[in-house]
């Protein structure tokens, strides 16, 4: 029998390298965000030398959308064949990634195009400063992240169980550290008008 992984799992383990690579870039600027704004600004205007590059990004879009197609398949095709624990945390982690993939790519897009705004620290930081919004948008933000390692986790086990465990442990620091610093819970954080305005 082929034991090959099939069409769509190829898929989407081939975009997870593109995305992945991404988002540890990604992951380690919010992290920046703890030493402050500038810290993270910073480094952004450094990465998007290379993301605003239009090859690459349209290659980044597209790993994204292959992503969450090909997962989404994956997620439909073996709908109530999961028994084991790491089975299920990995199928309910990759559809709040779907989730949230596509919510926050045509919300970064529509910032940039029609709003017109540089869609930086503050643009993600607005959502948390300006109430009642944090209500949805620190468990939105929150589970991305921890969703994001508890995913990885599906794939460490076949390594080591303890491995799985900490990546799990680790997305939660993380996700609250990250969530904390946008939230201004480590230093003040003054909102431009331009992003206070998208949410009043």
């Amino acid at each position: 029998m082929d034991r090959r992984p099939d069409l769509p799992r190829r898929l989407h383990r081939a975009a997870a390298i593109v995305v992945g690579v991404y988002v540890l870039v990604h992951m380690l600027n919010h992290l920046l965000a703890l030493d402050g704004i500038e810290t993270h600004i910073a480094f952004m205007q450094v990465a998007r030398k290379i993301t605003r590059i239009p090859a690459v990004e349209a290659l980044l879009l597209a790993a994204v959308a292959v992503q969450a197609g090909s997962g989404l398949r994956l997620l439909w095709r073996r709908r109530g064949q999961r028994r084991l624990s790491f089975a299920r945390l990995q199928a309910l982690s990759g559809a709040y990634l779907v989730f949230f993939l596509a919510v926050h790519v045509v919300s970064v897009l529509f910032g940039r195009a029609v709003l017109h705004l540089d869609t930086n620290f503050y643009f993600a930081a607005a959502g948390l400063q300006v109430g009642p919004y944090p209500l949805f948008f620190v468990p939105y933000y929150g589970l991305a992240v921890v969703a994001l390692f508890a995913h990885l986790a599906c794939v460490l086990r076949r390594v080591a169980a303890g491995l799985a465990w900490g990546s799990i442990g680790l997305g939660a620091v993380a996700a609250v550290l990250i969530v904390a610093a946008f939230s201004g819970v480590f230093y003040p954080v003054d909102l431009p008008p331009a992003y206070r305005a998208t949410f009043s």
